[in-house]
């Protein structure tokens, strides 16, 4: 193939296997041999988990769905970083031409005590679902997409509020937290809703039950340190949290009910 030939990579994994929720978990080291660096992570890891197979061995159980960092389920913490050491990219768009060849690669679940490992590298991220269910709904009639300029928004604050619903409720944010906050996650919610005024309606009961339901899950507390905003696949601001906070505070002083 001449100048085009792709040079293949054997690496060194270290990879989290926990039988179940109550198991002991521990890394257990596996090769990967003959990987392309065109390869994406998971790719890899399919290939490693087609060799366990032929060798009748228990495949590596992890989380995958889009393979187009759409889902977020593709929750991996990699040497460390949750979803890698590419900025605003999720497991599923890193290739494998970021590593070197003969390099050894952690990879973990999410750790969190609100999100237990079911196995492997799977976690359960139910606790999101029930601080968006605690979030209610929005009342107003928006119609359909014809009716979208009925209620007018200006630009920026449209903008800004699609930016807020970037968010794919991945995790990765309480992943970074050394509190394992879920602050980024409920204020990319939060703020979505917070800046359209068809989710002003419900907005200080909203933002008072979905806080209280991420403390009831046992998500830490902000420290304003900044590791959700560096590992956030989609780059989600932390200037959210802050504007979570404000409405956290007029709701408390106007109260909780709209």
């Amino acid at each position: 193939m001449g100048s085009h030939e792709i040079k293949l990579m054997k690496l060194t994994l270290k990879i989290w296997r926990q039988a179940g929720p109550a198991d002991p978990g521990r890394l257990v080291d596996y090769v990967a041999d003959h990987v392309s660096p065109d390869m994406s992570f998971l790719e890899m890891l399919d290939v490693v988990n087609e060799q366990l197979v032929r060798k009748r061995e228990d495949a590596v159980a992890f989380d995958s769905d889009c393979r187009e960092g759409i889902c977020g389920m593709c929750s991996l913490v990699i040497n460390g970083v949750p979803h890698g050491p590419d900025r605003g990219t999720t497991v599923c768009q890193l290739h494998m031409r970021r590593f070197k060849d003969g390099d050894t690669i952690t990879i973990e679940p999410w750790r969190a005590r609100a999100f237990p490992v079911l196995k492997d590298l799977i976690v359960d991220r139910s606790a999101f679902d029930r601080i968006i269910a605690a979030g209610g709904y929005v009342s107003v009639n928006c119609g359909g997409a014809p009716d979208g300029n009925a209620i007018l928004v200006p630009k920026a604050i449209s903008e800004k509020a699609m930016d807020s619903a970037a968010c794919i409720g991945c995790g990765a944010c309480v992943a970074a937290c050394k509190n394992a906050s879920a602050h980024l996650f409920m204020a990319a919610k939060i703020s979505h809703l917070a800046l359209l005024p068809q989710g002003r309606v419900e907005g200080r009961a909203r933002v008072i039950a979905m806080v209280d339901q991420a403390d009831a899950e046992g998500f830490g507390s902000c420290s304003n340190e900044g590791e959700c905003e560096a590992v956030c696949p989609k780059e989600i601001p932390i200037s959210n949290i802050a504007r979570m906070t404000r409405e956290y505070v007029k709701a408390v002083v106007l109260g909780g009910g709209d």
